[in-house]
């Protein structure tokens, strides 16, 4: 199962709550914007089988956000963090600094090629790091709109690749009203030798087993991709009570990735993921 594509997708983006964009009669609750708050959501995602392949799985999605004494920390699908400087609500500047833990699924089951399942499964990878970024809430549409951009490292904590990945990101959310809210993502990876080589060579053995021909990857960018989701509130409003969420991702594999048997052959360049799902903010 390959998660690390709809990670993403869940549109918990918000690092202050999205308040309306309505008249000035509304009152805003204070609480809202500097106390603690957790969102949960769980939706199932249309995902590629595996990093390159042009035949679709469907994967569970899972994320959570909360906010403790002005600590964020999210669970995206795979991808857990933390921001460890304190942020206060309202328009402003947010620095953010903190942990990052990512379990890497990449061909370790629901492999749909047969040519790519001959190379073998690959173990689970787990990946610890950190991230650091800088956002401005109050920036075009109203108070509450939200641009961000960071740049994450991690690194593999076992023996499963040995290497890194660092990915840059672009982040930009604005509620449309209490109830709406939309976001877009653009984000790209920097794959590590040892990345490269483990998900996207192909040797001598594996090339006799699968069919594939021989191929080495090197470091350097495996893809960019742009994502944009959605979030309705059902109940309440978007500070509280039960939201329906959907996204779309476009990933687009380059360079040794991109040219790699396993993605050229036997599935495509060009990625594609969505999710549906349910959230609730309490």
């Amino acid at each position: 199962m390959f998660v690390r594509t709809a990670a993403f997708l869940i549109p918990l983006l918000l690092a202050g709550p999205a308040l309306a964009q309505e008249s000035s009669a509304d009152t805003i609750d204070p609480a809202k914007l500097d106390g603690d708050r957790l969102t949960i959501g769980l939706g199932a995602a249309v995902v590629p089988s595996y990093e390159g392949s042009d035949e679709m799985v469907i994967a569970p999605a899972p994320a959570a956000m909360g906010r403790v004494s002005g600590i964020n920390f999210t669970l995206r699908g795979n991808r857990a963090w933390a921001d460890v400087i304190p942020t206060p609500g309202g328009p402003g500047w947010d620095f953010q600094l903190g942990p990052l833990v990512s379990i890497n699924f990449n061909r370790h089951s629901q492999i749909k090629d047969s040519q790519v399942e001959a190379l073998g499964k690959i173990p689970i990878a787990i990946e610890g790091g950190a991230f650091v970024g800088i956002g401005r809430q109050g920036v075009f549409t109203s108070d509450y709109d939200k641009f961000s951009i960071s740049v994450g490292y991690v690194h593999d904590v076992g023996k499963v690749h040995r290497s890194y990945v660092i990915t840059p990101s672009l982040d930009y959310g604005t509620p449309l009203s209490r109830k709406a809210y939309v976001g877009i993502n653009l984000s790209a990876d920097y794959m590590g030798e040892g990345y490269a080589d483990t998900y996207f060579s192909v040797s001598p053995a594996g090339s006799a087993a699968s069919g594939l021909p021989v191929f080495s990857a090197g470091k350097g960018w495996k893809d960019w991709s742009l994502g944009a989701v959605a979030m309705v509130s059902l109940t309440g409003d978007l500070t509280g009570g039960l939201q329906a969420v959907g996204g779309v991702n476009y990933r687009r594999l380059l360079d040794d990735a991109g040219d790699s048997p396993v993605t050229s052959i036997a599935g495509s360049r060009d990625q594609w993921a969505g999710v549906l799902g349910l959230a609730y903010t309490f």
